[in-house]
């Protein structure tokens, strides 16, 4: 099985949910997400509901807490685990962000079984907020058919 790559989506692939909108609804911020939607792209759209929600007093951990219940099909991390384990190089392209995507990765104890993540870019501030941004600029997206922020054509490459 050398040789082979196998690429995943992160939501509804890996996990059985949108994990932007799972943490939204989960962390009680629907109502809000609901009226910024039409207002602005995605990932500012999710980088303002973690200001948002970290203005209401919830923290990292609040966010990784909901992020570890996220449903996974049964079936998904065995396949996971035995696709690597045949010498397969799993790699996921996704527009998840990657504290998201490493907080499931690694409580599924399946991180290590990839060897890229290409998805948008986050990190936590020195305030304790989670922010998230567009892996590419918006205003140059490589196709017109393509999300503004994430070309998955350009980034599976």
């Amino acid at each position: 099985m050398a040789g082979i790559v196998v690429v995943f989506d992160f939501d509804k692939t890996i996990i059985d949910l949108d994990s932007d909108n799972w943490v939204v609804d989960e962390l009680g911020a629907t109502d809000l997400f609901n009226i910024l939607l039409p207002t602005m792209p995605w990932n500012s759209l999710m980088d303002r509901m973690m200001m948002e929600l970290h203005a209401q007093g919830r923290t990292i951990h609040d966010i990784a807490y909901v992020l570890k219940r996220a449903p996974v099909h049964p079936d998904v991390v065995p396949a996971i685990k035995a696709a690597h384990a045949l010498g397969c190089d799993l790699r996921i392209v996704s527009d998840a962000n990657l504290f998201f995507i490493e907080t499931i990765l690694n409580h599924l104890v399946i991180r290590e079984c990839f060897s890229e993540l290409h998805t948008n870019p986050s990190f936590v501030d020195e305030e304790g907020r989670l922010r998230i941004f567009p892996i590419h600029n918006f205003f140059t997206s490589p196709h017109n058919f393509c999300p503004p922020n994430m070309c998955k054509g350009v980034e599976r490459r």
